[in-house]
């Protein structure tokens, strides 16, 4: 039975047909598994796989004042990268807390392209119109015009070009391109969310269900949210809601390097540059342990006289590693590699050890 209230994207009636096992995600009903967790893993670490993310938001800002919005509720510095180039970063609340995490597509000084994700649409959308009273902009919200395929794995740049027709080896890493297909004009970058080399492709939705069966044609592995959440955990990539919420800064959670505090006013600077001249008191880290058993979000981790110090944001026995791995919020006193702590798995107590939060060494083309 379906569930009810639950949207679908343009290759829901795909996925049924392929036998995947279907869930509710932010708020749609998406493919959790084809071939197994395992299989798909594998394929994308060895091969290539692809994945329905048409659930992710997309929204247009266009104006005169295009790139000072942007640069006001975005973390990062849109100034500083020419169009055709793509930034990751955050929006953030006042407090220096996190909106959430997103892509900003540089197409000139006045339009960007934003990528959202999918948990938080109507939120980011609410945020973003609010902010741009004030700015000669145009918000244009694109969530319903396009799908998306996330084509990820160290032979997807062949695949694109043999099966879809698509030549894409001048793209760099982060970087897009706007093509013709058909007609009509498609948007394709070298981006992902796996720690592979990849692609995502935006496109009408009849596109993205032509360039689908394409690929199903072409035996090209299906993928499903499962292994993308373990792969993007491999790569010590943050998950919204794990390792970001509101109540989870990005100096808190090791993304930094994504948050320009030398640029012009924007959204939360202030608060995140009092934040790191005091120091952050709590730490996203990597945990490597001693127990069979996986740590799920939530679960504590103590110290070793066994008082609580923070809790799991992510756990799992790493399919790629052979390692029981999780990452973890935590008393940023305790956040030095190799330091011993505890983590309380049900109603035992497992050894672990922090260890640096990208267990796996990512594998882009830059």
């Amino acid at each position: 039975m379906e569930p009810e209230n639950v949207r679908k994207t343009c290759l829901h009636s795909r996925h049924v047909a392929l036998g995947a096992h279907m869930s509710p995600f932010a708020g749609f009903d998406m493919p959790i598994e084809y071939a197994g967790l395992d299989t798909e893993h594998s394929a994308v670490r060895t091969s290539t796989g692809v994945f329905d993310v048409s659930h992710m938001g997309e929204v247009l800002i266009e104006g005169p004042e295009a790139e000072k919005f942007v640069n006001y509720i975005f973390s990062n510095d849109v100034t500083a990268i020419a169009p055709g180039q793509i930034l990751y970063g955050m929006m953030l609340y006042d407090n220096g807390g996190t909106v959430d995490d997103l892509l900003v597509y540089k197409n000139s000084s006045t339009s960007y392209f934003l990528v959202i994700n999918a948990s938080n649409i109507a939120k980011d959308l609410d945020w973003i119109l609010l902010h741009s009273k004030d700015f000669d902009v145009t918000v244009t919200d694109l969530c319903e015009r396009y799908g998306e395929l996330a084509v990820q794995g160290p032979e997807s740049e062949r695949i694109l070009r043999e099966v879809l027709g698509i030549e894409a080896k001048d793209l760099t890493f982060y970087t897009f391109r706007k093509i013709d297909m058909d007609g009509e004009e498609i948007i394709v970058s070298r981006t992902g969310y796996t720690g592979e080399d990849g692609f995502e492709i935006y496109a009408s939705q009849d596109m993205t269900c032509r360039l689908w069966d394409k690929l199903m044609d072409a035996e090209v592995a299906p993928c499903g949210l499962g292994c993308r959440d373990t792969l993007r955990f491999e790569a010590g990539l943050p998950l919204y809601g794990d390792e970001l919420t509101a109540e989870i800064t990005p100096l808190e959670s090791g993304l930094g390097m994504f948050v320009k505090l030398d640029k012009e006013q924007f959204l939360g600077r202030d608060a995140l540059r009092k934040q790191k001249e005091e120091g952050v008191t709590k730490k996203v880290v990597g945990l490597e342990l001693d127990f069979p058993g996986t740590a799920r979000h939530g679960f504590e981790v103590l110290d070793m006289d066994g008082n609580t110090i923070g809790e799991i944001t992510t756990g799992y026995n790493s399919l790629t590693l052979g390692k029981n791995l999780a990452m973890a919020l935590i008393d940023a006193r305790y956040s030095a590699q190799g330091t011993p702590l505890q983590v309380k798995i049900r109603r035992k107590t497992a050894l672990a050890k922090v260890v640096k939060k990208r267990f796996y060494t990512p594998n882009y083309k830059k």
